[in-house]
């Protein structure tokens, strides 16, 4: 189990990317995201932590899209050590999950960590101008601890979000598996 450690900076500037949807050769850009507020999700297909939110996950961010948030998700995990993984494989997870977003695949594992994402799910939102304005767990349910899976805490900062409020000042991290950094590239300050 992973949590995150390193933040950017709530109000920080969200890294620019461009990178390919699932197995395919379309590229979506964080340029497509311009003055409109966007979710950026560090997924992926076998973590028993996505796997715990994954059909709210998906029920909120269809709700969330209708009233104009943009949302993408990124898997950064190394699909030769973890082939379930493997970008021709992400398009039916989306499916499964009910997904209705575009799920990216950062081979190179840069883009994770520009965000400095340590874990699957790590979440941060961005404000329309693009300015991180959230980066905290979906909610505080685990797969072994009952709870049911809400998304509370995530939906109190897309609503703050979505009606021009300050950002939550009191967040809990995200927690999860550690994102499967291919062997050597693992971030220097990887503890």
């Amino acid at each position: 189990m992973a949590m995150t450690a390193k933040d950017l900076p709530i109000g920080g500037a969200m890294p620019v990317f461009s990178l390919p949807v699932g197995g395919g050769k379309t590229q979506w850009s964080s340029s497509s995201a311009q003055g409109k507020p966007l979710l950026v999700l560090f997924i992926c297909n076998h973590c028993p932590y996505v796997l715990h939110i994954s059909q709210r996950l998906g029920e909120l961010t269809r709700q969330w899209q209708r009233q104009g948030l943009q949302v993408v998700a990124i898997n950064s995990n190394d699909p030769e050590t973890y082939p379930e993984d493997a970008p021709e494989k992400m398009p039916a997870e989306a499916r499964r999950a009910g997904y209705d977003f575009p799920y990216l695949f950062d081979e190179e594992q840069s883009v994770a960590k520009a965000f400095n994402a340590v874990c699957t799910p790590d979440i941060f939102l961005f404000d329309q101008a693009g300015k991180l304005f959230y980066h905290g767990q979906f909610d505080d349910s685990r797969p072994k601890n009952a709870l049911p899976v809400t998304g509370k805490d995530l939906s109190a900062a897309v609503d703050a979000v979505l009606d021009g409020r300050d950002p939550p000042t009191k967040t809990l991290p995200s927690v999860g598996c550690s994102i499967k950094w291919r062997a050597g590239n693992e971030p220097e300050d990887w503890a």
